[in-house]
């Protein structure tokens, strides 16, 4: 381990790092699992957006749905318990998930969007609160920095945000959202469901959450038997949704991304 790493996670924890060890985190922190000389074990996570990851973590716990607790978080630096991994979901634990986030969607705001901004390292998210929810979809995500786009891109994006009053609801239930629900922040341990981690929280339509958790694998049967019922036009709406983290892909990782974009305007009509 590093002396500046080892160092500042023994302050904040109030207790000496005996061994560090380098996980598999997101592409845009950097992730350990820190075992203390009081023999706790714990997760330490670093970068920016360090305390805002803490914040969203106790907005979540609060809800009961399950998550890492936060133990200690300093600028840069967030502690956290470590969640179980490693398990193969059956449809009881998918059912669990479904309730879990039922919790978290039930817990609403006054408003769409979060205190502050966000990032995805060097992409913002933008979370200005506003009271119109497809306003808030076309402008804080779907047209957030189009002029990075490629140009043809940049167009579609622009006339499908402009039809996006007759395509999604006004004013849905302005619940709190995970807001990065890929089936890698998904975990499942040998009891079944573990919990969600990696946040990046705001209040918007709980659609957004299950279309996230739908776009690089797929919800697991039994999954809606502890959520409830889907909306029946929610499978109309999901390409919008879908759209954003696939944007957000394609500005971090590059034109790899740009046919899943292409193919997901097509589905929105665009």
């Amino acid at each position: 381990m590093t002396v500046s790493t080892g160092d500042a996670i023994a302050r904040l924890a109030g207790a000496p790092v005996v061994r560090l060890q380098p996980l598999q985190g997101g592409d845009l922190s950097s992730v350990f699992r820190a075992t203390l000389a009081d023999d706790r074990t714990l997760i330490a996570k670093s970068g920016p957006e360090a305390q805002a990851e803490a914040a969203m973590l106790r907005a979540i716990h609060s809800t009961g749905c399950p998550c890492p607790t936060v133990v200690a978080d300093a600028p840069g630096l967030l502690l956290m318990t470590e969640l179980p991994d490693g398990g193969i979901p059956s449809a009881q634990a998918w059912a669990a998930c479904g309730a879990a986030l039922a919790r978290l969607h039930a817990a609403q705001g006054d408003s769409y969007g979060w205190p502050t901004d966000h990032a995805f390292g060097p992409v913002p998210i933008y979370n200005q609160p506003m009271a119109d929810w497809p306003a808030f979809w076309a402008e804080r995500r779907l047209l957030a920095d189009v002029d990075t786009l490629p140009p043809d891109l940049a167009r579609r994006l622009e006339t499908l945000a402009a039809r996006l009053p007759d395509l999604l609801p006004a004013a849905p239930p302005a619940a709190l959202l995970h807001g990065d629900l890929w089936s890698g922040n998904v975990l499942w341990g040998p009891d079944g469901f573990a919990g969600v981690i990696d946040p990046a929280c705001y209040h918007g339509h709980a659609e957004v959450d299950l279309a996230m958790l739908a776009l690089f694998g797929r919800i697991g049967d039994g999954f809606f038997d502890g959520y409830g019922a889907p909306d029946p036009e929610m499978r109309k709406r999901r390409p919008l949704y879908q759209l954003w983290p696939a944007l957000v892909h394609l500005r971090l990782f590059g034109s790899g991304y740009a046919g899943l974009v292409d193919r997901l305007l097509s589905e929105a009509g665009a």
